[in-house]
């Protein structure tokens, strides 16, 4: 699932960021956005029933990321929320726990092995939090971009002395 969001109206922020460099600004942005995202994945966890861990991470498999393409650029900042395994990497099984599947069968024995019906928990999760993600990443970025100054103020500082 991939949602695009475009803020307008934020023009106080854009120009808060303008005066960092750009991997600065991307790192105030990656993290206010990591905080924004955390409830959907918590809320996402709890609906999966405690099988699936869901993660907000900004890495993908090979496989994910061959279609993500167009998620990439030099202006482009992208966070993922999904599920993963204990260990970090990506879940393989979970889109068929999200989406259900059709009847399925063996291909040389015939054999029926069932479907399973689709037990969504991401979507209503994203549904759900959508209201306050928005007011969320506003004041995150503040946040940020605060503590960000703070940070180079005191960096200056040092190199004062």
């Amino acid at each position: 699932m991939s949602v695009k969001l475009k803020i307008e109206g934020a023009g106080d922020i854009e120009r808060a960021l303008a005066d960092f460099a750009r991997g600065t600004a991307k790192g105030v942005g990656r993290r206010a956005m990591k905080k924004t995202l955390q409830p959907v994945a918590q809320l996402a966890e709890g609906m999966s029933g405690g099988k699936f861990k869901v993660a907000v991470t900004s890495k993908l498999s090979q496989r994910q990321a061959r279609g993500a393409r167009r998620d990439r650029g030099r202006s482009k900042l992208v966070m993922y929320v999904g599920p993963v395994q204990e260990d970090g990497s990506h879940s393989p099984h979970a889109h068929l726990f999200e989406f259900g599947t059709a009847p399925r069968f063996h291909a040389k024995s015939g054999k029926a092995v069932g479907a399973m019906p689709a037990q969504p928990f991401l979507r209503p999760a994203w549904d759900a939090s959508t209201e306050l993600m928005l007011a969320t990443l506003r004041r995150e970025t503040w946040k940020e971009i605060e503590k960000t100054v703070e940070r180079a103020k005191r960096k200056a500082a040092r190199a004062g002395k």
